[in-house]
């Protein structure tokens, strides 16, 4: 086999490996930049080359070093990113480029079992994820839903809720704000920094390749939906709302939004993304919308035999700061400027 190591951001043979595998957006030149522009990390991907000299096989990967140590992820902050694979023999040819590196390799699959079967990689973690088929006729599609979402969304509708796009960066502010603040009041965690969101914004919704939807009363933003686009599929990445607006159901009327913009523009699938199995709430959420359940699994490789001693210590005291800049009485703009600062520590 002859392979070759490549930009994934701009290379012709990633491009035109990622537009006839079965990829996911994740995979996408466009994610990737998303990842090193806000991150700084450099981005490769290995790619396997058959007998013509057209790509076959690849994996996307970042290397980062920091006080955690030297690792390999593919890829950072992505929900699942199944190495493009058809056999068993092209998976280890690939990921035997990474594995003299000496250094922990993690590995997040939805599609592809091959990984899995490598005794090298330990399973570490397990998510849900949910999916949905839009190719049925919208009545289906809202038959399948639970009656409890008919109900939220026909009251979001009677109370006068209005959907609309995103049109300004002033509107993507207003509402990472409100994702801020859902990260740290109801679930303790730092966000990504505003410029994670301002790069989806260029790389996706300026490209026409995603969107925010917005969903306002009287005219003040009371939720929002981030979906991102790739191929036959739309993507719902991210969801923020007000807890004072909550009682109109606001979230239930995007996602019904967010299901007929994506017929309307010809896509085929919607992925909910990953839910960590401990999120009950947010599974029986996704389940309300008649979707597909599956398993991601989170592999690992441990060279040294696992985390060393300092990581370890380092990994404490990052769960520690976390608590300390998410209590309530932090101003909010200090628990921004430290999820700025740590969030490229959680990978």
């Amino acid at each position: 086999m002859n392979i070759v190591r490549v930009d994934p951001r701009n290379d012709l043979l990633w491009r035109k490996l990622v537009e006839q595998a079965p990829s996911g957006v994740f995979h996408s030149p466009s994610w990737i930049r998303v990842l090193t522009d806000t991150y700084g990390w450099e981005a490769s991907a290995y790619v396997i080359l058959d007998d013509c000299g057209e790509p076959c096989a690849g994996i996307p990967f970042c290397r980062i070093t920091d006080v955690l140590g030297e690792r390999i992820v593919a890829l950072p902050f992505s929900d699942y990113c199944d190495p493009l694979v058809n056999d068993a023999h092209s998976w280890r040819f690939l990921i035997d480029q990474l594995l003299p590196e000496h250094c922990p390799i993690t590995v997040r699959c939805l599609q592809n079992d091959l990984p899995l079967a490598d005794e090298r990689f330990s399973l570490v973690k397990e998510a849900k994820w949910h999916g949905l088929d839009l190719r049925p006729e919208p009545d289906a599609l809202w038959r399948a839903m639970h009656d409890s979402t008919h109900r939220a969304i026909r009251k979001s509708q009677r109370e006068g809720l209005v959907v609309r796009l995103a049109q300004s960066e002033e509107e993507l502010r207003a509402f990472f704000e409100m994702h801020l603040k859902v990260r740290k009041y109801k679930y303790g965690l730092l966000a990504q920094p505003y410029s994670f969101f301002r790069n989806i914004w260029h790389h996706f919704v300026e490209a026409q390749h995603g969107f925010l939807l917005l969903a306002l009363s009287e005219d003040k933003i009371a939720a929002g939906d981030f979906f991102l686009e790739w191929k036959d599929t739309l993507y719902y990445k991210f969801n923020a709302s007000l807890p004072g607006d909550l009682s109109h159901r606001p979230n239930d009327l995007l996602i019904w939004e967010g299901i007929q913009r994506g017929k309307d523009q010809g896509l085929t699938y919607l992925d909910f993304g990953l839910s960590d199995i401990d999120q009950e709430g947010l599974v029986r959420y996704k389940r309300k919308f008649g979707t597909q359940e599956k398993t991601i699994s989170f592999l690992r490789h441990e060279p040294n035999g696992g985390p060393t001693p300092v990581e370890k210590e380092m990994r404490e005291l990052l769960g520690k700061l976390t608590n300390w800049f998410t209590d309530q009485l932090v101003p909010d703009p200090v628990t921004e400027r430290a999820g700025e600062n740590l969030y490229r520590l959680f990978t």
